[in-house]
């Protein structure tokens, strides 16, 4: 790196290299350092910083101990410091001026950062840095991480925090600042063939919600008890399963708990969306579990509920209660996140909030909100292409169009409906959603075999994804095991009693009731169904025909009038088209059907 003859390396193993040039002519690292540190570092050339930075290669004489001599190993060990902290003054002038989002901007970030982990000036500028260049994602990780450095060494991290957030705020208000039209509507306002206009910024920071479970703790007892390291445990590898959500990993929520952390700090430390933590109480002879979820951002509980068992529980018993919990943080974290992503202008969503804006559109079970949550659900894939679930809600879409019958073309929406299924497959095998996604496409095209195999693998591969049970419940309900319908539609709804799509469930129990010849309770799931929010059709003639069949003539009449008032045309042809009972259900329904003028 310099003309002269002989270079002297200190700053790292010591070691003298002549390449034939006199001796005289020497070049001693450490000289030079010194030499380029005198007087202020600005006012050095940006050649003469580089140069001298590069003489960097360890410590100062690294390959030198002096444990014979205390006084000399002082000495050593002060100007070790110094030479530490020159490297670091270096790499910060270097850092400060180098041309903002170039490569090498990036790179002398990255070096100041990795030689002052602790610096909250180094910190700040490369997060200042990614919040320019509108990496907002990759800012989130990276204030998280720093975050844990501090706290694993003791160092104040309030003050970088706090100027975090106050940043994070600043840039997100100018960036969800209205334009000249502002967008106040919550459907899309485009026409039906027009591309979604999202965030330039998200296709680079796809991301999911992020949840952490801090280790349930035990009223008179350490943190965490063996029962509640137990529980905490089985939920986040449980929660890890269903594929949806970014969980924290156990080692990292444990150290934060064993700090005495409260939760909704812990969540601020590590920079996530939701925590959830619990609390175990023995009365006698009982054992009660208070379990709550809340938004870090907002310190807003989001869900809490109370179990309870005998504190002798079985195995059986406690897998039953994970099973709820992580059933319910799953769903609560959905409604939230939809319910965030609706109240957002379409141009300002990243790939997780555009799946999720489908979602709430995709549950409306109607014509026009189908077509938008399909809308959305390519918006989220344009952005994130390996997103699992956005393939799944998009062949849900088109199952929907054949179902229900939104559409005239059938058969292309069958091939959608398995086309992107087969994608979800491809993207995550592991996901449950995708094997549900496939297994209602197979379904369609009367592929009964194949599609319980893939139903029954998104509950192998997750004991809580509701949809799963639920699914595995409506195709055995009309031409499978129909005491297994009942299982399975009973444990999805305790999985998931708010589900939007409950009133499915209902609805297959009573047609699986109606199979055993058990009329009155077939009626009684049956008005149950359809009396869940956004019921359709097929659910009301469910309804009105084993209210028929159970001699309640007048009420099913008035249910039928409901129907034609909707969609005249409807009658029990286009309802049996919709599904697969087996001939003897067929047979009954049909029978109801004419009972009460509903069709032939």
């Amino acid at each position: 790196m310099s003309a002269r003859g002989l270079q002297v390396r200190l700053l790292g193993p010591v070691s003298i290299l002549r390449d034939g040039e006199p001796f005289s002519d020497a070049l001693v690292d450490v000289l030079e350092v010194e030499r380029t540190a005198e007087g202020q570092l600005s006012q050095q050339s940006p050649e003469r910083l580089a140069e001298s930075f590069e003489l960097f290669r360890g410590e100062l004489l690294e390959s030198v101990e002096l444990e014979s001599s205390p006084e000399l190993a002082a000495w050593l060990s002060a100007r070790r410091q110094r030479f530490r902290e020159l490297r670091v003054a270096f790499a910060a002038e270097l850092s400060r001026r180098a041309v903002p989002g170039t490569e090498d901007a990036w790179r002398r970030l990255e070096t100041w950062c990795a030689l002052a982990p602790l610096d909250e000036h180094a910190q700040k500028a490369m997060l200042g840095a990614l919040i320019a260049a509108q990496r907002f994602r990759e800012a989130e990780e990276h204030v998280a991480r720093v975050t844990r450095g501090f706290e694993q060494e003791g160092v104040d991290w309030h003050g970088l925090r706090a100027w975090w957030l106050t940043e994070r705020a600043r840039a997100s208000s100018l960036r969800n600042a209205p334009s000249s039209r502002v967008e106040t509507a919550t459907r899309l306002d485009v026409a039906p063939a027009s591309p979604l206009a999202l965030a330039p910024h998200a296709a680079a920071t796809p991301r999911r919600a992020s949840v952490a479970i801090m280790p349930f703790s035990e009223a008179g007892s350490a943190p965490a008890s063996s029962l509640g390291h137990g529980l905490t445990d089985d939920i986040i590898t449980r929660l890890a399963k269903l594929r949806a959500l970014f969980v924290i990993a156990r080692g990292t929520t444990y150290a934060l708990g064993e700090r005495g952390i409260e939760p909704l700090e812990a969540g601020r430390i590590l920079g996530i969306d939701y925590v959830v933590s619990g609390r175990i109480r023995r009365e006698g002879a009982r054992v009660s579990l208070t379990v709550e979820l809340a938004e870090t951002s907002q310190a807003r509980i989001v869900w809490t509920d109370d179990l309870a068992c005998e504190a002798e529980a079985t195995f059986a018993v406690l897998d039953a209660i994970v099973n709820r919990i992580v059933a319910a943080i799953a769903e609560e974290i959905e409604t939230a996140e939809c319910q965030r992503a609706i109240l957002k202008p379409p141009s300002s969503l990243d790939a997780w909030e555009a799946y999720h804006r489908g979602l709430w559109h995709m549950y409306r079970f109607r014509g026009p909100d189908n077509r938008d949550a399909e809308r959305f659900f390519r918006a989220s894939l344009q952005l994130d292409p390996t997103f699992a679930r956005a393939h799944a809600g998009l062949s849900f879409t088109h199952f929907q169009n054949v179902f229900l019958g939104l559409t005239p073309d059938r058969d292309r929406q069958l091939k959608l409906a398995l086309e992107t299924a087969a994608e979800s497959l491809a993207t995550d095998d592991r996901d449950p959603a995708a094997h549900w996604a496939m297994g209602r496409a197979l379904w369609l095209r009367g592929e009964q075999h194949e599609c319980l195999q893939e139903l029954q693998r998104s509950i192998d591969l997750s004991p809580n994804f509701a949809l799963g049970h639920y699914t595995l419940g409506f195709v055995q309900s009309q031409s499978g095991d129909p005491r297994r319908a009942i299982e399975a539609t009973n444990t999805s709804r305790e999985l998931s009693p708010f589900d939007p799509l409950q009133f499915g469930m209902l609805g297959s129990r009573a047609v699986a009731h109606l199979r055993l010849g058990e009329l009155e309770e077939a009626a009684h799931w049956g008005v149950r169904a359809m009396s869940r929010p956004n019921a359709h059709a097929h659910i009301v003639a469910i309804a009105a025909t084993t209210l028929a069949l159970a001699n309640r003539r007048e009420e099913a009449r008035v249910l039928v009038a409901r129907i034609r008032e909707e969609n005249a045309s409807y009658d029990v042809d286009t309802f049996l088209r919709a599904f697969r009972f087996d001939a003897e259900a067929e047979r009954l329904l049909r029978s109801g059907a004419r009972s009460i003028g509903f069709g032939a």
